[in-house]
């Protein structure tokens, strides 16, 4: 499965892209907004892993936008926060989950792992 991986922060970005490519994923990624919707115009992914706050918009911006054009993409929001309202607006936006920093890797993977075996 293709994952689009869109994380501002360098190493963190890193991190998980050899993370799930050593999980047999096929990883792209995005360092901003901009870069995030570029990839997402080009070419379709299986999902989508974003951080929430990002230096030139939001990954509410991206996913809002990505559900308005019709893409059924499973996407996960990546956040330092995890109060209700920050989980309620991920999933009003159109994330099907939500992760706290730092990241529970196993639990991403399974995540991922799950959703690909759902796909067509």
């Amino acid at each position: 499965m293709q994952v689009l991986i869109v994380e501002d922060h360098a190493d963190s970005r890193r991190a998980l892209e050899r993370f799930l490519a050593a999980c047999g994923f096929d990883v792209s990624s995005a360092h901003d907004l901009a870069s995030g919707r570029q990839l997402l115009q080009e070419r379709e992914f299986g999902a989508i892993v974003s951080d929430i706050a990002l230096p030139d918009g939001t990954g509410y911006a991206l996913i809002s936008e990505a559900r308005s054009r019709g893409v059924n993409t499973f996407a996960i929001a990546l956040s330092a926060y995890d109060f209700p309202v920050d989980v309620q607006e991920a999933k009003v936006t159109g994330f099907d989950h939500h992760l706290k920093k730092p990241i529970d890797l196993t639990k991403l993977r399974t995540l991922l792992e799950t959703a690909a075996s759902h796909s067509p």
